[in-house]
């Protein structure tokens, strides 16, 4: 497995405001110059971002805050209450999809591995593509999912997960993401639905699983459902009950650590309740595989996909 720009990542770069040509990262027609900090190519459209230039360029923290080492400390000694069930089988039917020799994947909110995904797990001849809008221990290059900078048709597989709740506009990074797969290119998403704000100012929209697919309809399905179940759902309005007493920041982490060490248990029912009826009206989150297609999902048939136990 890859992951650097090489020469075959950076033949594909284009600006991100004009989709024109780079060289030396420098737009070959709007003559706009992308910076580079810690050896990280910035290329974002700064007229239509939330972030800027100089954020980056003076290693700022944006969408990640750091934690201190005792932070971190007591984080490990505190059972996690997130459990994103069969994961690992999802991302093995996504790399399995592939045909091309040297497959090109776009992780988009990759400045960190994702729940369940591990790099190291995936085919060698990938060549894995991992950008963010904060810097992280596998961002290769700072990107805004609004405007990707590369060219049509460039990618075998995109992979955002858990990133569409934090965009301004979901439907734009989609249909952006549409533009850079191949014409059978693959994508896997994931949203939250029953999830309370995680990651403060930088989140704005909850998805239900028809909402999710509806996102996706330029898209054929191979395969949707909840990643993350009821049980999760629990222990995270739990803990955020207890955090909502407080006015203190300090006095809130400890009410949510306390939550989660009475409540993570929660979590393992999801593994009897994840393929209910029920679930898709509650789960925690759900998750979207499909190929990419010419024709558009219309409504009606969104409608009749609905598989939950409400009507």
């Amino acid at each position: 497995m890859e992951n650097l720009l090489n020469e075959q990542i950076i033949e594909i770069l284009a600006c991100p405001r004009c989709k024109s040509g780079l060289t030396d990262f420098i737009c070959e027609k709007c003559n706009l110059e992308f910076p580079i900090a810690n050896g990280v190519p910035i290329l974002i459209n700064e007229a239509n971002s939330v972030f800027k230039f100089e954020d980056f360029v003076a290693v700022k923290e944006t969408t990640y805050k750091k934690s201190t080492g005792f932070r971190k400390f007591i984080k490990r000694l505190i059972p996690s209450i997130n459990l994103n069930v069969n994961s690992k089988q999802r991302f093995e039917l996504f790399f399995s999809r592939f045909k091309a020799e040297k497959p090109k994947v776009l992780i988009i909110g990759g400045a960190f591995e994702g729940e369940g995904f591990n790099a190291e797990g995936i085919p060698k001849d990938v060549i894995l593509l991992e950008t963010d809008v904060a810097f992280g221990s596998r961002t290769s290059l700072i990107c805004d999912g609004h405007d990707l900078p590369f060219r049509n048709e460039t990618f075998d597989g995109v992979i955002i997960q858990a990133v569409l709740e934090h965009v301004l506009e979901p439907i734009r990074c989609v249909n952006e993401i549409h533009r850079v797969l191949k014409h059978d290119g693959i994508v896997y998403s994931e949203t939250p639905f029953m999830q309370q704000v995680h990651a403060g100012k930088f989140d704005f929209t909850r998805f239900t699983h028809l909402g999710h697919r509806r996102l996706f309809r330029q898209f054929t399905e191979i395969e949707s459902g909840a990643a993350c179940g009821t049980g999760m759902a629990l222990a995270w309005s739990y803990c955020y009950f207890l955090q909502s007493f407080f006015t203190s920041k300090l006095l809130g982490q400890i009410a949510f650590a306390f939550g989660s060490l009475t409540s993570f248990w929660l979590k393992y029912f999801d593994y009897l309740l994840i393929k209910k009826p029920g679930i898709y009206d509650a789960a925690s989150g759900y998750y979207f595989l499909g190929q990419k297609s010419a024709e558009v999902l219309n409504d009606e048939e969104l409608l009749k996909s609905y598989k939950g136990m409400i009507y």
